[in-house]
């Protein structure tokens, strides 16, 4: 694929070749220098964030000293280029303006966000510490995709707010629970990340503690590996329906999604503004955790500049832009950078790595060890006491960035950021020297698209709104439910055109009673026909979705605590077993409940099942992925690559036909015959709670042929868990014990 921007042509790398041959054969070159390609080293590569910038930074963050930032930002600005935007600058078609003709600072800051960095990857108290910050300013911090404790969500006794004001749902996985995303202004759905794009996140088992095994309804001390974003979203209409769904379970809250900026990047935020998503995240290729691979920090993605550019100009051509909100974050330190991005069209500003510098980080990449010096990013108890930062002195990085961009706009003589969202004709390519550099044609970056009349930022107040469910007649007919706390029973015909049922009630029944507030059944909903996608997502306790008919994609996506029975009607010829009832990707991301289908379920089953409890008769490919709690009995066959990246929970298959060596993914887990009493009861329960609400055929059969068939049955269990479980799994072991 051509450059967007050209370089040095073919002629260019043949000489760039030639130069590092010569040097291999140089007999005066050190041949494995240590050169700091990943952290800094005197005489090596440079980086960003050199030791000096750092400590300039902190050091005014820490004084309160505006004047201090301003060396800091012209020391960032004299450095050798290293970005694309140190290769442009600022020309202006207006006379400077009096500093007191802008925009306050106080308007300013909220366009500032703290972007997604995790509780987990972060210790608790920097965690915090920013959302707090970020809060007192009227911003937002995003929670990243390691969930958030409950007791974060209410104000403290001196009125400090540590709940994110941005909630990462990441796909659906870690901690995603009715609760959760109930308790935000904004929830942002991570399709890719800027240090990864295309992979699932990992946390090493050392990091795991008590608090973040809770939080991620996992196990301390098991690693945490989590699902790329193609496990639920293969296409533009899978995202439309996360999107859909997160609308249905947070009546208010704006949906973010998150791409990383790469080329194309254009055409494919065209699809996500037509699914209705109001804003959308460009993260810059630098942007990311120190926990990646060295293969994805460095060799994935684009810079911002250029994704963040073709986003705009296409959302214009297409008069999308204004339906959206732009935002992009990446290496962002000074307020010189937020105006150049609010040039290239974003509205909003991320400064991730600058805020942890603010808290104390000195940038020394041990953020996967868990031996951050500072504090930072580590769960140590001991490291974590040396953590210094305060929700003051990020507040002091976000107002001076503020004041810089005030006083660019001032002398520019323009009296807010709004004004010169998009105007990419104030740009200017400058030469800095390097040879290599005046090869770049920066034009494609400052064009400005035509889109007519339309304007180029965002208009819309609050959200794009989505049609309406089933759900809207249910909150009608359930008030007794809220008035009085009576039991319910509601009944209704279904079609594959009515998603996400439930899942507004439960959005309500979350905001009055919270997640387990009610008895189990207290309102029982039958549905007849073919319910549409993501039945019974995020449905609470106290929800029970009875399905006669069948059911689409994503059943009991995010289940928090709800029950889901689906069973073929009376009248129904077909052999449950022999069917799928149940479409593709069931219980991604469930976190507690129960789900009961008399009959076969489709591909990706339960993948990143956190703590629900399942009986089906038989899946496709790609069961139990990563899945870190819960118990799920398979009644049938299965495909292949089942359990791969299963880190905790139980698994139970009947297998008569002796194939389920042939389909499972051998890495993480290990299997065995049923060979103790405790554990011949946790399946037989199941089964028997099964068959009592769905009547199914094969369920009874099994039942009552129980001691001949359970020689067909395998127990599938994590090899991080074997040291865990509450009960050994055989009875030699427990005798041994």
């Amino acid at each position: 694929m051509p450059s967007r921007i050209s370089g040095i042509g073919l002629r260019g790398v043949q000489a760039k070749i030639a130069e590092q041959h010569a040097r291999a054969f140089d007999e005066d070159v050190i041949a494995l220098p240590i050169c700091g390609f990943y952290k800094a080293r005197r005489g090596g590569d440079r980086h960003n964030f050199e030791g000096a910038l750092i400590h300039m930074l902190q050091d005014a963050v820490n004084t309160e000293s505006y004047a201090k930032y301003r060396k800091y930002s012209e020391a960032v600005r004299r450095q050798p280029p290293i970005n694309l935007r140190d290769l442009l600058d600022f020309k202006t078609d207006r006379a400077p303006i009096a500093l007191d003709d802008v925009e306050s600072i106080t308007e300013l800051r909220k366009r500032l966000v703290a972007p997604g960095i995790s509780l987990g990857a972060l210790g608790p108290e920097a965690h915090e510490t920013l959302s707090i910050a970020m809060n007192r300013i009227g911003a937002k911090s995003d929670s990243g995709e390691g969930g958030e404790d409950s007791a974060r969500y209410k104000p403290r006794p001196n009125g400090d707010n540590a709940s994110s004001a941005i909630k990462q749902v990441a796909s659906g996985r870690f901690g995603v629970t009715a609760e959760y995303l109930n308790n935000c202004r904004e929830l942002e759905i991570k399709v890719a990340q800027g240090a990864k794009p295309g992979e699932g996140g990992q946390l090493p088992g050392l990091k795991v503690t008590e608090m973040i095994a809770k939080l991620r309804h996992s196990t301390p001390g098991v690693t945490l590996i989590s699902p790329p974003p193609h496990h639920d979203i293969y296409s533009i209409e899978d995202l439309a329906q996360l999107i859909y769904d997160l609308k249905q379970i947070n009546p208010e809250a704006r949906v973010t999604v998150k791409l990383v900026a790469r080329s194309g990047i254009g055409t494919i935020a065209a699809g996500v503004a037509k699914a209705k998503a109001d804003v959308i995240l460009v993260s810059g290729h630098n942007g990311g955790t120190g926990a990646s691979p060295q293969t994805s920090i460095k060799y994935a993605g684009i810079p911002w500049e250029m994704g963040l550019s073709e986003t705009h100009q296409v959302l214009t051509l297409n008069r999308l832009r204004d339906k959206v909100l732009l935002r992009t974050d990446g290496g962002i330190k000074t307020g010189r950078d937020v105006v150049i991005a609010a040039m290239l069209g974003a509205e909003e500003y991320g400064l991730g790595t600058a805020s942890l510098i603010a808290m104390g980080c000195i940038m020394v990449r041990q953020c996967h060890s868990n031996t951050c010096p500072v504090g930072v990013c580590t769960q140590d108890p001991k490291l974590r006491e040396k953590f210094e930062g305060s929700p003051e002195k990020v507040v002091n990085l976000f107002s001076f960035v503020a004041e810089e961009v005030r006083e660019i706009l001032a002398q520019l003589g323009y009296k807010s950021l709004l004004e010169i969202v998009g105007r990419s004709d104030l740009l200017k390519q400058v030469s800095r020297g390097g040879r290599y550099l005046d090869d770049l044609d920066l034009n494609p970056l400052l064009t400005r698209a035509d889109g007519g009349h339309e304007t180029v930022h965002c208009t819309v107040e609050g959200r794009n709104e989505v049609p309406d469910t089933l759900d809207a007649q249910m909150l009608r007919d359930v008030q007794p439910l809220f008035t009085h706390r009576e039991k319910m029973q509601l009944q209704y015909s279904v079609r594959n055109t009515h998603r996400a049922v439930g899942t507004r009630l439960s959005a309500m029944i979350t905001r009055k009673y919270g997640m387990t507030g009610l008895q189990p059944d207290t309102v029982t909903v039958r549905l007849r026909g073919t319910a549409g996608q993501s039945l019974g997502a995020f449905a609470v306790q106290g929800m029970k979705l009875e399905v006669f008919g069948d059911a689409n994609d994503y059943v009991g996506k995010g289940l928090s605590g709800g029950t889901i029975v689906v069973k073929p009607t009376i009248s129904s010829p077909l052999v449950p077993e022999a069917n799928a009832i149940i479409g593709n990707t069931v219980l991604y991301g469930a976190t507690a409940g129960k789900l009961f289908a008399s009959g076969r379920a489709g591909e990706r089953f339960a993948v990143r099942n956190s703590g629900a409890d399942a009986v089906v008769e038989g899946l496709g490919s790609n069961g139990c992925e990563y899945m870190t709690g819960g118990t799920a009995v398979i009644l049938g066959p299965i495909g292949v690559n089942f359990g791969a990246g299963m880190t905790g929970g139980m698994a139970f298959l009947y297998d008569p036909e002796d194939a389920f060596k042939l389909k499972v993914n051998p890495e993480t887990v290990t299997w065995q015959r049923i060979d103790h009493p405790h554990w011949e009861a946790v399946l037989k329960a199941q089964v028997a709670e099964h068959v009592a609400e769905t009547k199914s055929p094969l369920g009874a059969r099994l039942l009552n042929d129980w001691n001949r068939q359970l020689e067909h049955f395998w127990q599938v269990v994590p090899k991080e868990m074997l040291t865990r479980l509450p009960q050994p799994l055989t009875v030699a072991q427990e005798k041994r014990a």
